[in-house]
């Protein structure tokens, strides 16, 4: 089986490289693999002591970052390497000086695999939520090296409980112990025959929590509310802002609006500015621009959405009119406001929960949003009310990478 998967790798690696000439994104998926073992070497030598972390992209990240933190601080001697398979978490990330390097995930090719664990020799494996990938974890567990998977979630509709899904499963067997986020996940390992696994619960609940610890002030955000009523949009896909627009354009509440797009893409950015009837300003244009007279900000620049967040009275996530697609819930939520976001949110466990507590509201189309928002600014005890369901879930979730941390320092 495994000659099979490695053949796909290789084909899958060969459309990677054409599909690249097209897509920017591709791109910088492959070119960035061309440095991986390059950059190790450079970074990493056979004295060091390291600990490797694993996330697909920036959301897993995330989840991982109280578990780098903690580490960094209780082991500064030990090498902290973050790799990542999307180049959406790299780009993000990769001048941060939270890890020691930051690095892409070479394809999952037994030979990357083996040159690449050779060159890290990590203490410890760390994986975040969904990533299994067989050649390296094979390595891993001929190197006896300790595999851990946090914040995971389980399925029974994936493939390791499957009657066909031996190899995923074979794959699954190779981590010393897993980190879960509820018992549903346990009781489907445990029909694998898989029983080291820990209740814990999601680590994002720490890493929003810290957020209320730092400055989040913005200098911008103070000039542009004036202490008006604010509604940010994050993380919004132009199906999103079908809505989004249309409200802002017809609302006669005075109120401010910031709409951070998930996609930076100029013409894009422009498109959405056009569709505004109300004075908006570009935040990459408020040098030129009075922000106290703007009604409406478009972020495109990344990076200050969880700091715009704590300005807002309202606010909307987007992604949730596709499938899978909806973003980070609790990034607003921790700042104890009421949350938005489309139809589509199965699978996404907070925001099944915080829309059963009425904490998070969930609309289909233009005529529900523009109800639910004109409550929610008008009605100040029933904004207050989900504001403080959601804070208060999040408050009662916290804890996970303590549990972590316990077992890690059982294996250093």
């Amino acid at each position: 089986m495994f000659i099979l998967y490695n053949l796909v790798i290789y084909v899958s690696s060969f459309f990677l490289h054409i599909i690249a000439f097209f897509s920017p994104k591709v791109d910088l998926f492959v070119k960035g693999r061309k440095k991986v073992f390059e950059e190790l070497k450079k970074h990493i030598n056979a004295k060091d002591s390291t600990i490797w972390v694993h996330a697909a992209s920036l959301g897993e990240y995330e989840q991982g970052l109280p578990i780098v933190e903690k580490l960094k601080a209780e082991y500064p001697t030990v090498k902290i390497v973050v790799s990542f398979f999307s180049p959406s978490g790299y780009e993000v990330i990769k001048k941060s000086t939270t890890a020691d390097l930051v690095t892409y995930l070479p394809l999952d090719t037994a030979k990357n695999a083996k040159r690449f664990i050779k060159l890290l020799q990590p203490k410890i494996a760390i994986f975040i939520k969904y990533e299994i990938w067989p050649n390296v974890l094979k390595e891993l567990k001929s190197g006896s090296i300790p595999i851990l998977l946090i914040s995971a979630i389980f399925k029974s509709d994936q493939i390791y409980f499957k009657w066909y899904g031996g190899f995923m499963r074979n794959a699954l067997e190779k981590f010393s112990h897993f980190f879960i986020q509820d018992s549903e996940s346990e009781k489907l390992l445990n029909t694998i025959g898989l029983n080291n696994a820990t209740i814990t619960g999601d680590t994002r609940f720490d890493r929003v929590s810290e957020i209320l610890r730092q400055n989040n002030s913005l200098e911008f955000m103070d000039n542009f509310t004036q202490n008006y009523p604010c509604f940010v949009m994050g993380s919004t896909w132009p199906e999103d802002e079908e809505l989004l627009v249309a409200y802002i354009n017809e609302a006669s509440h005075k109120m401010k609006y910031v709409i951070a797009p998930h996609t930076i893409v100029p013409k894009e950015i422009t498109r959405l500015r056009q569709q505004i009837k109300k004075r908006t300003v570009l935040l990459s244009e408020i040098s030129e621009n009075p922000l106290a007279d703007a009604e409406v900000v478009i972020v495109d620049t990344i990076g200050l959405l969880t700091k715009i967040y704590s300005y807002a009275h309202i606010a909307y996530v987007g992604g949730a009119f596709t499938i899978g697609g909806l973003h980070n819930t609790l990034e607003p939520a921790v700042f104890g406001i009421p949350v938005i976001i489309g139809p589509i949110y199965s699978g996404f466990k907070e925001a099944e929960e915080l829309v059963k507590l009425r904490g998070i509201f969930s609309v289909r189309d233009k005529a529900e949003f523009t109800s639910l928002v004109d409550k929610l600014f008008l009605d100040f005890d029933f904004r207050s009310k989900a504001g403080t369901i959601n804070a208060s879930y999040i408050n009662n979730n916290k804890g996970a990478s303590i549990q972590v941390m316990n077992h890690i320092r059982t294996l250093l």
